[in-house]
């Protein structure tokens, strides 16, 4: 289902000495959380927090907030999860957010034999990994465009063509 806010990193230091803080991102790249103007330290919303700037260096992102313009105020950050507005994130048709696909049921494309929950997601690097649950059983899937043919958000569904023997043996 689609979530209002979703969890894009964490305040995990500061940085400097005029209130930036380092931020470990949740999400595809510190570029990507380049892009928002606002963010939020509880899903919520109880406390919108506006960015002035923002850039990526290696793995996350340095970030300046309004109002937070001292070292001290950036440590009291640490620790911080930060959030956006899902519906200010402009995502390419058939992409999607992990949080927003956990949960969903797995089917299979052709004959719609249901396969399981998604419970949780691996990244690998490569690809992700679905977590899928059924009667107490994981399987690990690999969410790759030959396996997957369409996510529905909306609906909580997954359909896909899983490659033979990772359901049962005789696939």
């Amino acid at each position: 289902m689609k979530k209002t806010y979703l969890q894009v990193g964490k305040v995990v230091g500061s940085h400097g000495i005029k209130g930036m803080v380092r931020v470990e991102c949740w999400c595809d790249s510190p570029d990507f959380l380049r892009k928002f103007k606002k963010l939020y330290s509880a899903e919520n919303s109880d406390m919108r927090m506006e960015v002035e700037k923002a850039s990526a260096h290696k793995n996350i992102a340095l970030v300046k907030f309004k109002n937070i313009d001292t070292v001290e105020n950036a440590e009291a950050l640490r620790g911080t999860v930060l959030y956006i507005f899902r519906d200010d994130a402009k995502l390419e048709k058939g992409r999607y957010f992990i949080e927003e696909i956990i949960g969903c049921k797995v089917y299979d494309s052709q004959n719609k034999t249901f396969y399981g929950i998604i419970k949780d997601i691996s990244p690998t690097g490569a690809n992700d990994i679905w977590h899928i649950e059924k009667d107490g059983i994981e399987y690990l899937f690999p969410s790759v465009p030959d396996f997957v043919d369409n996510v529905d958000i909306e609906k909580e569904v997954a359909f896909i063509k899983p490659p033979k023997g990772i359901f049962d043996d005789e696939n």
